[in-house]
């Protein structure tokens, strides 16, 4: 099994969230059929958001948490030490959204396929122009090792641009309505 993003209302009412209407998502399957062949996870990824108003995020763990800095991001770690509940509550998804926006954007330059490399290219220009930058730039180097195999190979990642971008959206529509995003795995 892996781990399911939910959107749901917040707050919660009584002991459960309630899931979000997959019906607040129905225009994802017009983001779908916008896609192009090469890129079909990315028209899948909408089309089950479109249907059932969750995101499967198994596969986007490590990228995303590579891209915030912190760990657990799409787990909702934080929230589950602190509520028992693994929520990320609106502001949360405005915070996550607005980190795939701007990778998203970051990355344009490089073309629709992103891998290990163009990840950390687009980190690294990011954070060149930020006071402190050889700081950051040696936490994203430690960070960046830290995910290499024992022979120094890097993760075989091969996401597309639109998969990161319908992310986003996402999380941007949970943050926008009001919704929370409910951790299940």
């Amino acid at each position: 099994m892996g781990l399911d993003n939910v959107a749901v209302r917040w707050p919660r009412t009584g002991r459960f969230y309630d899931p979000v209407a997959p019906a607040e998502f129905v225009d994802f399957a017009q983001l779908a059929a916008n896609i192009p062949p090469a890129a079909t996870p990315a028209a899948a990824l909408a089309e089950h958001i479109a249907a059932t108003g969750t995101a499967r995020v198994t596969g986007y763990t490590e990228l995303v948490d590579l891209l915030l800095g912190l760990q657990g991001v799409l787990y909702a770690t934080e929230a589950a030490a602190e509520d028992e509940d693994p929520v990320i509550d609106p502001d949360g998804c405005a915070w996550i959204a607005g980190g795939l926006e701007r990778f998203v954007q970051g990355h344009r330059t490089l073309g629709s396929e992103i891998t290990f490399d163009s990840v950390a290219e687009v980190l690294r220009e990011a954070l060149a122009g930020f006071r402190l930058a050889q700081q950051q730039l040696n936490w994203l180097e430690s960070r960046l090792d830290a995910l290499r195999d024992e022979r120094q190979n890097s993760p075989q990642w091969r996401f597309f641009l639109a998969e990161i971008d319908i992310l986003g959206q996402f999380y941007r529509r949970c943050a926008d309505r009001g919704f929370a995003v409910f951790a299940d795995f």
